[in-house]
This record gives structure tokens, sequence and C-alpha cells, in this order.
């Protein structure tokens, strides 16, 4: 038992320290940005339009848990839009592309994976950008107003502040890994499988839900349950097009507004079950 828990707090601990170079780079550009030149980057990200989506998706796909992570911040600090958020969270696939390439049986199938959650993250994060501006809801905040409304940033310097906020950010994502990886441990894998509903019609909409796990841990299990067969492709892509690693837990924490936060969950959710039944049709 203490094994276990000594195991569990040190798989913790070890992806909040891979975590900890990408979140002080983040808010170190973003306070540079802030002192120096906040409203011309404010001016020209606008003035990026459609392709903000595009974008990012392509850098989402990249294999590393730290971009959605930038996203949520770059989002909280209201550096991009909605759409381009859902778009790095839907391509994301941490660790999924690794496992894959480990079986060379399954490599053709990793490439159209990364190509269905690209498609998918531009389309979502167009469709997205596009509502809010048919509906006129975009979001009038200044850049970095948010992000920093109670930290006092101004009065400090960009070292001291950037280092702040890391540490907050870095204590919140290893408190909720512990207590995942803790659940995950002591479930058990044969407890996933059920959860899942082997060769059902529904596992996509199951394997989504799963997908929203704030840690690396679901996309390793939702992968290695594809590669011994118990999950489907389509019901493969449903869950990792949810899972945005601990950029969900990064965005709860920077973003103070619920009713956002609960309507990027609901649009991933739409998109990733959308884009599983969608493959389920077709292949």
């Amino acid at each position: 038992m203490l094994k276990t828990l000594a195991d569990v707090f040190l798989d913790a601990l070890i992806d909040c320290a891979k975590l900890i170079p990408f979140i002080f780079g983040v808010y170190l550009l973003i306070e540079y940005l802030e002192h120096h030149s906040s409203n011309k980057l404010g001016s020209a990200l606008k003035k990026m339009g459609p392709f903000g989506p595009v974008g990012g998706s392509i850098l989402g796909a990249v294999p590393q848990c730290g971009f959605s992570v930038v996203a949520s911040n770059l989002y909280s600090g209201r550096l991009i839009t909605v759409g381009t958020l859902i778009s790095v969270y839907i391509s994301t696939s941490d660790e999924a592309i690794p496992i894959l390439l480990s079986e060379p049986k399954l490599i053709s199938k990793l490439w159209l994976l990364i190509l269905i959650k690209v498609i998918t993250g531009i389309a979502a994060g167009l469709i997205v950008d596009l509502a809010v501006r048919l509906l006129h809801k975009e979001n009038k905040d200044e850049p970095f107003k948010e992000l920093c409304s109670h930290c006092d940033c101004g009065h400090h310097s960009i070292l001291h502040s950037a280092v702040h906020h890391t540490i907050q950010i870095t204590v919140f994502i290893f408190i909720v890994n512990l207590l995942l990886g803790g659940f995950m441990e002591f479930a058990g894998e044969d407890t996933v499988k059920k959860i899942l509903m082997s060769d059902s019609v529904f596992q996509p909409f199951i394997a989504a839900v799963i997908g929203f796990i704030p840690n690396c841990a679901a996309s390793v299990v939702l992968t290695q349950l594809y590669v011994e067969g118990v999950l489907s492709l389509a019901s493969l892509i449903a869950g990792l097009c949810t899972g945005a690693g601990v950029g969900l837990l990064v965005l709860i924490k920077t973003n103070k507004h619920l009713k956002q936060n609960l309507a990027i969950v609901g649009v991933l959710y739409v998109f990733g079950v959308a884009a599983g039944l969608i493959t389920k049709l077709i292949l």
C-alpha cells in the first residue's frame, strides 16, 4: 500500500515537473507582453480573424502536454479566441502518439487519428468563432485583465509575477493529479473496461467523458485499451478529442467565468462524440 501511494505521489510530481517549463515560459511571455506591448499584441491577434483555429489545431497536434496549458493561459489573458482554444484542446494528443508509434501495425491508424483530430479541431474552432461573432458574444475584456485581476502584477517585476503564477498553477495541478492518479491506481484497468461498455454503440459517448479526466493518464488508458482491442478507433477519437490534458484544469483555475468554462466543456463533448460517430460511420 505504501509503495503504491509513493508511486502515485512520484508520478504526480514528475508530471508536474514536466509542465513547469511550459507554464513558466508562457507566464514570463504574458508578463512581458503585459508590461511592454499588450495593446499592440491584442490588436494583432484580433486581426488574425478565422486563421487562429487553423494554427491552433496544427500546433496542438504536436505530441506534448504543455501546449494546452499555454493555450488556456493565453485565452484567460484574452490573447486568443475561444475557437482557437477549442481547436488546440481537440487536436492535442499527449501520450497517444508515442504509444501508437510503439506498435508498428498501428502506425497507419496513427496518421489517420492525427488527421481526423486536426480537421475536427479546425472545424470546431471556426464554427465556434463564427457563432460567437453572429451572436455578438465577443468577450470585451482587455487583454490580461482577467488573468491578472487579483495578483497585483503591476507592482512587481516581470520575473516575480511569472514565478508567482507558476507556483500557484503547479500546486493546483499537482493536487488534482495526485487525486486522479490515486483513483486510476486503486480502481484498476478492469473497472475502466467495464465502464467503457466494450462493443456498445454508446462507447464513444462514454470514452468522451473519460477523456475529460484532466491528466495524461486518461489518454494513456484510452490508447492502451485501443491497442488491446477493447476500444474502437471511433471511441478512441472521441476520448482523445475531449482529452486536453491539464489544459482544462488551468482554464478553470485562471478563467473565472464559470458559464464560459462549462460552455467550452460542452462544445468539446459535442464535437468529440460527433468526430467519433462520423468515424464509425465512414470507417
